[in-house]
């Protein structure tokens, strides 16, 4: 089974997104990244929960709200009423990160813990059991364009084996400087979900390179 697609519309067309969106899904991405910051926890600032809103009705995909933002605890209500099916919040943004991911899963939505490069996969260990998703930066998180940092596949590993021996159903996903080359070294080690941005939004032909992230994957 090849890596499931997760486009960042971070790159997408802004002015054009409806069409973005509908070209992505019909080339077979399986998500749909959106990247929440506040200018606090990175330095820049995008989406609030009414872009979820706006593009909940016109997708199925699943809409894979990534918040980058200081205490997320105060976002998780409106972003899961606006329609996210996953909510990923960072270890390091709050210090009650147990209490956070329980407020996703109480609003009936799939629980994402995510963690930057510079964070151990032990810090998360404990929180492992409850959540459906753990997304692994392999970049410095807030700007796109970055060069996939190669030190992160020891997570991924880790991650796979704790999931083996735990029996746990987590998917393991990867945020920032995916093409296909890193996509499918990061899925060896153990990654189902891949987030492509720039990679997959360059304004030559987005459904080749899904296309491709797929054939590299593929088992």
């Amino acid at each position: 089974m090849a890596i499931k697609v997760a486009p960042s519309i971070l790159s997408a067309d802004y002015i054009n997104l409806q069409s973005d969106i509908e070209l992505i899904e019909k080339a077979g991405a399986e998500f749909v990244h959106i990247d929440v910051m506040d200018g606090m926890f990175v330095p820049a600032i995008s989406y609030g929960p009414a872009w979820v809103k706006a593009l909940r009705p016109v997708t199925d995909m699943v809409l894979d709200v990534h918040l980058m933002v200081e205490q997320p605890e105060r976002y998780i209500d409106v972003f899961a009423d606006a329609g996210s099916d996953i909510i990923g919040v960072h270890y390091e943004a709050t210090p009650h990160i147990h209490r956070a991911l329980q407020m996703i899963k109480n609003k009936g939505v799939k629980a994402e813990v995510v963690i930057n490069p510079g964070t151990a996969v032990a810090l998360i260990e404990p929180v492992l059991h409850m959540v459906d998703q753990v997304l692994v930066m392999t970049v410095n998180p807030g700007f796109g364009g970055q060069k996939f940092l190669p030190e992160t596949l020891a997570k991924i590993t880790r991650l796979a084996e704790i999931k083996r021996e735990k029996g746990y159903t987590y998917d393991i996903e990867i945020d920032g400087g995916a093409n296909d080359e890193t996509t499918a070294l990061a899925y060896q080690a153990g990654a189902t979900v891949a987030v492509a941005g720039s990679y997959v939004f360059d304004k030559v032909d987005p459904a080749a390179k899904i296309a491709r992230l797929k054939e590299v994957t593929a088992d």
